[in-house]
């Protein structure tokens, strides 16, 4: 089943990404998971690309799942450690230490 991008779906998966604390990053995959659609950890980053549209949302904690920072996104290590996230390189958060945990 493709997934339709609607403002619904759009805000539901903004809401998961607002649940995410401070110091804390979740994957694409992980939101996707929480919102029931487990397939759609593209459309999620489809979604946080387009984000400013809607509001102010804290998208600079989702990365990959491997902890690879969004490359169209220059500001996002710098908002990051502004929370103490922990980086295993210049690109990748620890996410050992840092992945929530929801």
């Amino acid at each position: 089943m493709a997934a339709i991008l609607t403002e619904e779906l759009i805000y539901e998966i903004l809401s998961a990404v607002e649940e995410v604390p401070a110091g804390k990053v979740a994957s694409y995959g992980q939101i996707a998971r929480l919102i029931g659609r487990d397939k759609n950890a593209r459309l999620v980053g489809k979604v946080l690309s387009m984000s400013e549209y809607y509001g102010s949302y804290p998208c600079h904690r989702i990365v990959n799942h491997a902890g690879r920072l969004a490359p169209h996104f220059p500001g996002q290590r710098g908002l990051l450690l502004q929370e103490d996230v922990i980086f295993k390189d210049s690109s990748h958060v620890d996410m050992k230490r840092c992945q929530w945990e929801c």
